[in-house]
């Protein structure tokens, strides 16, 4: 197995840190990892950059970052509330005989986790560890609406609108008209955005932190889609996420 030199360096400092070893010099690791100095620095560097290091402006000595910290939480997020949501899934599925999805979001896409086939085969652009495009799935609209302004405005500044079909979004102005909808009325919705002839509602999963950490969805050939439909659809959906969210620890 040939192994990247400089990843290999940069992943040995970042173990360097423990419960008893919270802080190091440049000079300490390195020490500890037996490197020139200029080589620690330049990697400590790039760590900083990405936010997986931090320096104190004391002391100048280097810590773990809050990245490392959103990285892991989003770990296990995504493997703690899987096994949760399953038998919710399960429920949806058999009370509207839809495909229904699990989904977490992952930097500038949404994941899917978990997913039931319903009768339509029709449904096929989503799949177990697929990821989808947040401007054009519902999912990936619910899981953005919900951010702090900050975050939302990282996550967007260099964004690709790229078009997946003739309804896709195009334009930062006229996604955030639809993140206004999708607040106001609870969930999200993909209009054949994302493939043509699928329909899909989501609607967002809360935890214990009174925050958006996952999406669930109901897709379906767009014909089935009646106004009758996409009622029943909210009804179990809002029951759905709302059960979900409780077992999380959510207090509405």
């Amino acid at each position: 197995m040939t192994l990247i030199q400089s990843v290999s360096r940069a992943l040995e400092i970042l173990e360097l840190f423990d419960e008893n070893h919270r802080s190091f010099s440049i000079k300490e690791i390195s020490t500890k990892l037996d490197l020139n100095k200029s080589t620690v620095h330049s990697i400590l560097k790039t760590l900083k950059h990405y936010g997986y290091i931090k320096q104190d402006d004391d002391t100048a000595e280097y810590a773990l970052g809050w990245r490392l910290y959103e990285r892991g939480n989003l770990l296990m997020n995504q493997v703690e509330i899987k096994p949760i949501a399953h038998k919710y899934l399960v429920k949806l599925n058999q009370l509207l005989n839809e495909t229904v999805h699990l989904v977490t979001r992952v930097d500038r896409e949404a994941l899917y986790i978990d997913k039931i086939n319903g009768n339509n085969t029709l449904v096929i652009y989503s799949r177990i560890g697929k990821k989808v495009p947040l401007h054009c799935s519902a999912v990936g609209k619910v899981l953005t609406a919900y951010l702090e302004q900050d975050q939302f405005e990282k996550i967007f500044k260099h964004y690709e609108f790229k078009q997946s079909t003739a309804n896709t979004i195009l334009t930062y102005e006229a996604f955030l008209s639809e993140m206004e909808i999708v607040r106001e009325q609870g969930y999200a919705v993909d209009n054949e955005e994302n493939e043509a002839g699928i329909y899909c509602m989501a609607m967002p999963v809360y935890d214990y932190t009174q925050k958006v950490v996952a999406a669930i969805s109901v897709s379906s050939p767009l014909v089935n889609f009646t106004e009758e439909k996409k009622q029943e659809i909210l009804k179990y959906l809002k029951q759905c996420t709302l059960d979900l969210s409780s077992e999380l620890g959510y207090l509405k």
